[in-house]
């Protein structure tokens, strides 16, 4: 059964906007928190954006300033708001917890692609 659910993807010219949506139906949580990470073509998964079990958050130096992210109030949903993309962000974007370990699952994700 999928646990991570992620949405919200879509093809956007620069400076275009996304919100993406994980629904964590697991209620998966780290011992940081969850966060939103990422994984563009030929390179490895990287977290940009996280929130803490406690609800700080904290984001990668290349999305700071761009990106929000948020859950809900029952911590079932996490949303990550993008704004002012880039096409350096194409990737496909997945929600997990933070950290992770080796043997953690991941979701399918969902393609963000930002092109002229």
């Amino acid at each position: 059964q999928v646990q991570l659910v992620e949405s919200g993807g879509g093809l956007v010219h620069p400076g275009g906007s996304l919100r993406l949506s994980c629904v964590n139906s697991g209620r998966i949580f780290g011992l940081y928190g969850m966060g939103w990470y990422r994984q563009a073509p030929g390179k490895q998964r990287e977290l940009v954006a996280s929130i803490t079990n406690g609800g700080s958050t904290n984001y990668a130096d290349s999305v700071k300033g761009r990106f929000t992210i948020s859950r809900d109030s029952t911590k079932n949903t996490m949303l990550l708001q993008m704004n002012s993309l880039k096409p350096e962000d194409t990737a496909v974007y997945y929600c997990n917890k933070v950290p992770t370990g080796s043997d953690d699952p991941w979701g399918q994700g969902t393609q963000v692609t930002v092109s002229p």
